[in-house]
């Protein structure tokens, strides 16, 4: 398998997950927020928060998504190490937080870890188009 078939199948599993996730926040906080890794329920309106982050993940994934199909590789490889800091920003939340340490690092780490190596493969993959000089337009006769 290319590399190119290895960064489009990571990338579009990111966009998908982050897409599921998000939406799940958005529908059901109540019941999906456990699984972010925090010990406790916010309170007040707090599930408002909750709904925030859903849409955040789902515009993260959107923005992916929009870069992979219209084929801009080298934009998407740079979206994928930008988008990767908040993966680790929810991370530092629940570490900071007192969460579950496990989560933290197990699954927002990971997926963070995750999103950068897929980001780097794809300017590997991607470099030798960046770097390549453009062809000089034909000169009418």
């Amino acid at each position: 398998m290319s590399l190119k078939k290895i960064n489009t199948v990571l990338a579009a599993t990111f966009i998908l997950f982050i897409l599921w996730f998000g939406s799940e926040y958005i529908l059901s906080p109540e019941t999906t927020a456990p699984g972010f890794g925090l010990t406790s329920w916010p309170s007040g309106d707090g599930d408002g928060f909750l709904i925030v982050k859903g849409i955040r993940d789902v515009v993260l994934a959107l923005v992916l998504g929009v870069l992979l199909v219209t084929g801009h590789r080298r934009a998407l490889s740079w979206a994928l190490l930008v988008e990767a800091l908040a993966a680790y920003g929810d991370m530092a939340t629940v570490l900071a937080h007192d969460g579950s340490v496990a989560t933290a690092l197990g699954v927002h780490g990971l997926t963070a870890t995750l999103m950068v190596v897929n980001g780097l493969l794809m300017m590997h993959e991607t470099r030798q188009a960046a770097s390549a000089p453009a062809m000089p337009a034909p000169r009418p006769a």
